[in-house]
């Protein structure tokens, strides 16, 4: 399950894909949303950059979205706030 909706907006898996040579979506991995994003994973740049990148697909500030878990590893959990399971489905089928 990439998908958990709580009382407050999402919880998101994402398996990062840093230094990619381009930025973006690259569909469902396992139990994972891939994103791949062109930043290495040195002193949080990476993570920045999958923040930025969530941001702009789910059409929501950075400030509402947070890295609860994985900060150091490909594979994290992110919490997405106002916003619900639906908007997530319909932003990603819009890919």
């Amino acid at each position: 399950m990439i998908l958990r909706e709580t009382a407050d907006g999402v919880i998101l898996n994402i398996h990062v894909i840093p230094r990619s040579s381009k930025c973006g979506l690259a569909g469902i991995r396992a139990d994972a949303l891939k994103l791949k994003i062109t930043s290495p994973p040195v002193e949080g740049r990476a993570n920045d950059e999958c923040i930025r990148l969530l941001a702009d697909t789910f059409s929501v500030s950075r400030s509402r979205i947070t890295i609860i878990s994985g900060h150091r590893s490909r594979t994290k959990k992110v919490a997405i706030s106002g916003i619900g399971k639906k908007d997530i489905e319909s932003a990603l089928a819009a890919q």
